[in-house]
């Protein structure tokens, strides 16, 4: 009988963080997945030895797990977590304070309960001059210890006695706390690189690769190809390297083949991206695979595919030179990135491989073999669901294991059973919208290609250099090819690290010119980033009265709500948009009023959207839910009391008694979409929206 054949590629990545100069790790990302990811995702196989994956691994990635492995890490931020809090310096205080929140609030902070009360305690600091003094030594090793231990895998949060009792303890840490801490973390770092050959060794994984430094192939190639998938885009002057793509390919190759004595077959170029020449450089290297995303097929073969023609393989062939390629299931791996860590696990498993077969039944009643492509980055997406994704994962893997219509098999265990069709070209373009427009086209982004091409060409320029200072100028310049320093240019993309990866990109720079013995140009010093957008929150300023009828009737109805307008750009993993631009708030002394603005139009063709507003009416209460319905151009709310109207906007009436609120407290609330019976998104994307509804004379700026 024909079968479903589910590949899912994980892929596992970090940029490049040590400053080759100085020795020193500018940022702690690569061990703190390593605490929570690396080992953990292939471990938990061990549970279900039916389901076989494809790990990518970054070469980049994985020389920095192997060095905290060995203990020769030099990594500030794990040195302020090993320093007893009462000897920290202030530059080290400053640090711990900016950097030791970086996690998510509700699902990693939230889990510990003097984390959380650390977490409020610095928000309420709007100085963090005076942030630094009001944390006493006591409050500095808590947050050392908590900090670290929020990114622990699983199965040491819920198996490991040690760190249980540590967890239970809950606060007052002491120095043997703090150095328990640590040596698990070592013990933990140290189990990362041996699990995937465990793993390889009993032949349930397969890994793949990914260019050395991550970088973009087909813009190392010819940035002008950008104009290809995104005609008139403004581009900087020409960089043409393939001699580096190449080089970026066999480096990666020759760090697989040597660690895990196997020659890896299969290729992830960085970000999906591909084009005419990478599939010939990645095939003259020796793969015989490669991976890409839907969209990319859609634009090759000039028309929406459908999963007829995704659920196969395919054979590009240019030239003498082939290499089989397979294209992700776009909406189903985001729905895995971006969707099922607000919903149930049971729920969204069933709902993920429900959706498989559906789209598979017509293949199958062909009589031909379906091959999904799930791929999809491995680390960040955890950090949003319940405890890491483990109970969605283990549901999922279960629910496959079990079923007699489907197997999860690596990407060249499913190519040895199917037939490939035929592509003579290949559109240029990546996972995001078949385009490069990311990593080049913005100002920030082609001021940074400019300025690698500099850099490029005073390399190629230079004379009389010791073959040793060559070798450190060429990594540092390869280094710097990598796709991460423009992930953070540009507008798509924020994080309160970002000035730390300009900081990073302009360093490895401006290294290249030192290895070289030439003066770094001063330009290297300024920032490139210069786009800033965070998100806006303005406070209600008084009572409002507004009229319900979906409509601004008047300019002064909602003068005095308050306004909460997102930050549109993603993270680290590029969302979607949230459909909802702008959220007005307020009340009258006895109803909670709600008016959302639609970047998009909603209107009679738009599916019907669900929009759910939990309240949380007093602090430590269970939310309140209230559900507004949006179908066939109208609105319909939940429970009965609650009025809604929806014409240009979506307006609410809730009031204070169906959620239990008293006037005068302070009531909090978050807003979801969702559609189809899946979230498109929460509003705030973290934490709550706080409303007063006391009177407005009791009001506070």
């Amino acid at each position: 009988m024909p079968q479903i054949h589910l590949c899912f590629l994980w892929h596992m990545h970090q940029p490049f963080y040590k400053d080759l100069v100085s020795g020193q790790y500018q940022l702690p990302w690569t061990r703190l997945h390593a605490l929570k990811d690396y080992y953990g995702m292939v471990h938990l196989l061990e549970e279900f030895p039916r389901v076989h994956q494809t790990f990518n691994l970054v070469p980049s990635m994985m020389v920095q797990v192997a060095e905290y492995a060995a203990g020769q890490a030099r990594d500030p931020f794990l040195e302020c977590a090993s320093k007893p809090g009462d000897a920290l310096t202030d530059a080290e205080r400053d640090l711990v304070l900016q950097h030791f929140f970086h996690a998510h609030r509700d699902r990693m902070i939230g889990r510990f309960p003097r984390y959380a009360e650390l977490y409020e305690a610095r928000r309420a600091q709007k100085d963090s001059a005076y942030a630094k003094w009001a944390f006493a030594a006591q409050d500095f090793r808590d947050l050392q210890v908590l900090s670290q231990i929020a990114w622990f895998e699983e199965e040491f949060l819920e198996s490991d006695r040690e760190v249980g009792e540590l967890i239970r303890k809950g606060r007052n840490f002491d120095l043997a706390d703090q150095a328990l801490m640590l040596e698990k973390q070592k013990q933990i770092l140290g189990l990362v690189i041996p699990a995937y050959h465990h793993a390889v060794r009993k032949g349930q994984i397969e890994i793949s690769t990914t260019p050395y430094y991550h970088p973009i192939l087909p813009l190392l190639c010819d940035s002008d190809i950008a104009s290809t998938s995104h005609p008139g885009v403004t581009l900087p002057r020409r960089f043409r390297y393939p001699q580096d793509a190449a080089r970026q390919l066999q480096m990666a190759r020759d760090y697989i083949s040597s660690e895990f004595k196997s020659t890896p077959v299969g290729l992830w170029p960085s970000e999906g991206s591909v084009s005419d020449e990478v599939f010939r450089l990645a095939a003259e290297a020796g793969f015989q695979w490669a991976a890409t995303d839907s969209g990319v097929l859609d634009r090759t073969l000039e028309r929406a595919t459908g999963v007829e023609g995704l659920y196969r393989p395919y054979r590009w062939n240019q030239k003498g030179r082939e290499i089989r390629v397979i294209f992700r299931d776009h909406f189903l791996s985001d729905l895995i990135g971006f969707v099922y860590s607000r919903m149930e696990a049971r729920e969204a498993a069933q709902d993920f491989l429900a959706r498989i077969r559906d789209n598979c039944r017509p293949i199958l009643a062909r009589g031909r073999d379906a091959l999904v492509p799930i791929i999809l980055d491995g680390e960040n997406a955890w950090e949003y669901y319940d405890r890491n994704g483990r109970p969605f994962l283990r549901e999922l893997y279960r629910r496959i294991s079990e079923a007699s219509d489907m197997a999860a098999l690596t990407v060249s265990e499913a190519l040895a059973q199917a037939e490939a069709d035929a592509l003579d070209h290949i559109f240029p373009g990546s996972w995001i919208n078949a385009n490069f427009d990311v990593w080049i086209g913005a100002e920030e982004d082609n001021q940074a290609w400019e300025s690698l091409l500099e850099t490029r060409e005073a390399f190629d320029a230079a004379k009389g250099i010791t073959e040793e200072n060559r070798h450190l100028a060429l990594e540092e310049l390869l280094i710097a090819e990598g796709s991460d320093w423009c992930w953070w240019y540009g507008p798509e993309h924020d994080s309160p690290n970002r000035p730390d990866f300009d900081r990073l990109y302009r360093s490895h720079l401006a290294n290249v010119y030192r290895a070289l013995g030439q003066r770094p140009p001063d330009k290297l010093s300024r920032p490139i980033l210069k786009v800033t957008a965070a998100e806006f929150r303005q406070a209600p300023a008084g009572f409002i009265h507004p009229v319900i009828d979906g409509e601004v009737t008047s300019y002064f109805e909602w003068l005095g709500a308050g306004v909460y307008r997102a930050d549109a750009r993603s993270g680290a993993m590029h969302g979607r948009q949230f459909p909802v631009r702008e959220v007005f708030y307020g009340t009258d002394g006895a109803n909670v009023y709600l008016r959302l603005d639609f970047e998009t139009q909603i209107d009679e063709t738009t599916r019907g959207i669900e929009l759910r507003i939990r309240f949380l009416p007093r602090a430590g209460s269970e939310p309140v839910t209230v559900a507004v319905q949006v179908e066939n151009g109208a609105a319909t709310a939940a429970p009965k009391p609650v009025r809604a109207a929806f014409a240009q906007l979506l307006e609410m009436e809730v009031p204070f008694g169906v959620i239990g609120v008293e006037p005068g407290a302070l009531l909090e609330f978050a807003i979801s979409l969702w559609q189809g019976g899946l979230p498109l998104g929460t509003l705030p994307y973290e934490g709550w929206l706080q409303m007063p509804t006391a009177e407005p004379a009791d009001w506070t700026a």
